[in-house]
């Protein structure tokens, strides 16, 4: 590996990190950069989960250091999500990754308007919202994007946003806390399956996840100094920056290219 493949493969984690542990999509980036250094979209699929790893380990520890993290909830919430993960992960070859990021970025416009109509759901959080039992409507939810985030990965944050600020009852510090915890727990699993389909280079995932796991820790700090509110504006942000990528309006990528 080169020393330009090595920078590239940092720079891309920084950015990936922020944007996953304040939002979610950011796979789209470490993906398109993975395939742009020569690995095929299987492999590269695969690999971005070490990096994933490492960057939610981060995350998770600093939201942990800074008591936002519901544990509990996230354990509860997980389970379902988990199984999903699993299998999602033995569905993966099938991947069409062009329709599904024209898809991901429609949803990610229509979420841009929710947060827009009705901000309060999203920066006000209801009353112990720990103590709040889990619906077997949640469960089927969480079994669902727990499947997709198995699948392909992109985009899944936004997913678990919005069922744990829209029905759980979190803002969305306490939500970004808890969705990077359920995303550590069932990335491991995932991994076990694409390793036994020899789809990661451990070497890329292990550089990259070093710039995922900077970016993460940046992102966290910035969720729990700043609050709800200003992550609301900075996750709408990041929203439009996102769809405008899957949608193919900008190419995010480019950056990247011109440093290879």
């Amino acid at each position: 590996m080169t020393l330009n493949y090595a920078l590239i493969l940092i720079l891309a984690g920084i950015l990936v990190g922020f944007i996953n542990t304040l939002a979610g999509g950011g796979s789209a980036i470490s993906l398109s950069v993975l395939i742009l250094l020569g690995l095929p979209a299987n492999v590269a699929n695969g690999t971005n989960r070490v990096a994933i790893l490492i960057q939610n380990l981060g995350a998770v520890g600093n939201f942990k250091r800074n008591r936002v993290l519901d544990v509990k909830k996230a354990l509860v919430l997980s389970i379902p999500a988990i199984i999903g993960s699993i299998l999602g992960a033995y569905i993966a070859a099938d991947i069409n990754e062009a329709i599904i990021k024209k898809i991901i970025g429609l949803i990610l416009i229509i979420l841009f308007f929710l947060m827009v109509l009705n901000p309060k759901k999203w920066i006000q959080q209801h009353q112990n919202p720990t103590n709040n039992r889990i619906s077997f409507a949640q469960i089927i939810v969480f079994f669902l994007i727990g499947i997709y985030g198995g699948f392909i990965h992109i985009g899944v944050g936004y997913a678990l946003l919005a069922g744990i600020v829209l029905n759980a009852g979190y803002d969305l510090v306490r939500a970004n806390a808890i969705k990077v915890l359920i995303i550590l727990l069932w990335t491991p699993l995932s991994l076990v399956v694409f390793w036994q389909h020899h789809q990661i280079n451990l070497a890329y995932g292990l550089i990259m996840g070093i710039g995922n796991f900077l970016g993460a820790i940046l992102a966290s700090q910035i969720a729990v100094k700043k609050g709800a509110n200003f992550v609301r504006y900075l996750v709408m942000a990041i929203i439009i920056f996102m769809a405008a990528h899957l949608l193919g309006l900008i190419d995010i990528t480019a950056i990247f290219k011109s440093l290879n």
